[in-house]
């Protein structure tokens, strides 16, 4: 499924444009918007010249004691180079927006248009640095000539400006959307899928746990987990995708044991020439479960806290077993990632 595709399907639903605007639009007037009247406008009020844009998506939600509707213009914007012009073509999507409401007769009152509120949702890896106001795009005039010109400005959402740290908090599908965009390892990417799973488990979601499955099939699970083609797939809901994960993820635990134990030993029989083969077995063996014993801890604290950080390492590897095991205990009960090692 390509890209642009996938998050058209995402923004079809309710759930994902009201976590839009309320995780990343912090403005006082969100909190009037009443979202249980948040509807996508028909096809019918919108010209062949909107429809042909098939990346952009329009709303509409009552706000205010005026119960008036305010129409939210959603432009999804994936291209590899940034559009220097982007506040220009905002614009002109308004005032075809306008045209086809005054056409179709969809207007509040006979002489007054509803507000648009015009958002850019840009997944490129290039940080945009276009202006989003068009009066940043207009030359320098004198001042009696500013008052005669066009005034647009659109709210940029640049999605790999987010780190995890800022969006693991949040109880936001956009965010964990956004989480699962740059998981860069198996574990993280089965504890992310884990918490989405939560969220959306009700019957009338399953458009939506649809549109993750095929989503994740073509991105994150092809990307991190090295399943074949086939296998993918067969995976039909998120329950599959989360037991799949799991599996490949105690299969991997297991191995990181056995190599570790396997490389202990050969370690200790090395020594073991000098100092005995009996005892460089031993040692061996001893080596052998203290590496156990720190990839279970590092397992674990990466699915309560995401990708470790080096210098959790440097404390791993420089533990003793008795000390390890002590933060295995714990690594439950502490909030902080921090906290553990104090």
């Amino acid at each position: 499924m390509p890209h642009d595709h996938a998050y058209k399907q995402f923004f079809s639903h309710p759930e994902m444009v009201e976590d839009l605007l309320t995780g990343f639009v912090h403005e006082s007037w969100v909190a009037q918007l009443d979202f249980a009247t948040l509807e996508r406008v028909s096809g019918s009020y919108i010209s062949d010249d909107l429809r042909e844009r098939e990346n952009d998506m329009i709303w509409r939600v009552k706000y205010g004691e005026g119960n008036e509707w305010l129409y939210i213009y959603l432009l999804l914007e994936f291209q590899s180079t940034v559009d220097h012009w982007m506040s220009v073509r905002l614009m002109t999507y308004v005032g075809l927006l306008y045209q086809d409401l005054i056409k179709s007769k969809q207007l509040p009152t006979t002489r007054t248009l509803p507000p648009v509120f015009p958002i850019v949702l840009y997944n490129g890896e290039r940080r945009w640095r276009a202006p989003t106001k068009l009066s940043d795009l207009v030359q320098a005039m004198p001042e009696p000539l500013q008052q005669w010109q066009p005034q647009q400005q659109f709210m940029l959402i640049e999605e790999h400006q987010f780190s995890d740290e800022e969006l693991k908090p949040l109880k936001n599908l956009v965010a964990t959307l956004f989480r699962l965009e740059n998981v860069d390892t198996i574990e993280h990417l089965a504890q992310v899928i884990g918490t989405l799973v939560k969220w959306i488990e009700k019957p009338q979601q399953s458009s939506l746990r649809q549109a993750f499955v095929a989503w994740l099939k073509q991105g994150p699970l092809q990307r991190l987990s090295h399943e074949s083609e086939p296998k993918l797939d067969a995976l039909k809901d998120l329950h599959e995708v989360q037991q799949m994960l799991s599996k490949r993820v105690d299969e991997w635990i297991k191995q990181w044991k056995a190599d570790g134990l396997a490389e202990g030993r050969a370690e200790g029989k090395l020594e073991g020439r000098l100092e005995g083969r009996e005892e460089g077995i031993q040692i061996g063996i001893a080596k052998g479960q203290q590496l156990e014993q720190v990839n279970s801890l590092r397992f674990v604290l990466q699915h309560r806290f995401g990708e470790l950080p080096d210098w959790v390492d440097e404390k791993l590897l420089e533990a003793d077993q008795s000390t390890l095991k002590r933060w295995l205990l714990n690594a439950y009960q502490v909030d902080q990632l921090d906290h553990l090692f104090n």
